[in-house]
């Protein structure tokens, strides 16, 4: 699979994923996933700067541990980060493991990014073992996500007209349950459980959440074509200010828990 606009995490935009955007936004559910792992042999996919890493890792602790990232930004940095793990740049639609290599496959809000689903999950079924199990998470709609709503609001303030359509098309672009289960089963697993689950996330200030997704996500790529990216940056986080206010600011945040059998 190429690395494209929407998937590409390149140059200082990793270090501002972890610094902006993990404690707020990502940590929450990277807690809330390692609780229901299970499983001696773990692979982890998107594993991004290594927030769920780490987690399994405290989860599980004699686990034998494989995180992999499309992007070798983020294996650069989530190895230094969480060196308890095996890491390496791989793409989970051609993973480079044997046959029934694994217990667990465990990713966390990367399946978004994957332009075809149903091939990637078959060829994650065919890693895990006949008893193994898919465990991901997946954001629910838009309008769950307090932070995400917020930013969309004040991008819309920003471009009238012409709004950068990232958030809604990949982050918030895969929230349906039975299109999920749909393309679990084309994949090769049986059961599936959806778990929607609400938990609150907290920031610093509104900025951060703006200078996260505007310079540490793949949004970036659409702000920058719309003008010099710091101005842009400060103006949604002016106007995302203006809509939440100085200071801390905490907001609930759903998403989907998924939990998939491989079909023996």
């Amino acid at each position: 699979m190429g690395v494209d606009e929407s998937t590409r995490w390149v140059g200082s935009m990793p270090e501002v994923y972890e610094r902006c955007l993990v404690p707020a936004v990502f940590r929450p559910f990277a807690r809330e996933l390692a609780s229901r792992a299970t499983g001696d042999r773990v692979l982890e996919i998107a594993a991004g700067t290594g927030v769920v890493t780490a987690e399994l890792l405290a989860a599980l602790p004699s686990v034998d541990l494989t995180a992999t990232d499309l992007n070798p930004a983020m294996v650069e940095l989530g190895a230094s980060r969480v060196p308890g793990a095996s890491w390496q740049a791989a793409d989970a639609a051609e993973l480079p493991f044997a046959d029934a290599s694994f217990d667990l496959v465990v990713c966390g809000f990367g399946v978004m990014f994957l332009p075809d689903r149903p091939a990637a999950y078959a060829e994650i079924a065919r890693v895990l073992a006949r008893s193994g199990c898919f465990l991901f998470t997946t954001w629910d709609t838009l309008s769950t996500h307090g932070f995400a709503d917020a930013l969309a609001r004040a991008l819309g303030q920003v471009f009238p007209g012409d709004v950068p359509a990232f958030l809604t098309a990949v982050p918030h672009g895969y929230t349906d349950p039975e299109r999920i289960t749909a393309d679990l089963r084309a994949g090769g697993f049986g059961g599936v459980d959806i778990d929607t689950v609400t938990l609150s996330g907290r920031a610093e200030e509104p900025a951060q959440i703006a200078v996260g997704f505007g310079t540490g996500s793949p949004l970036r790529a659409e702000l920058a074509r719309r003008g010099d990216l710091d101005d842009v940056v400060a103006r949604v986080a002016a106007a995302m200010t203006a809509d939440l206010g100085d200071g801390p600011v905490t907001a609930s945040m759903t998403a989907h828990v998924v939990e998939a059998a491989r079909r023996r």
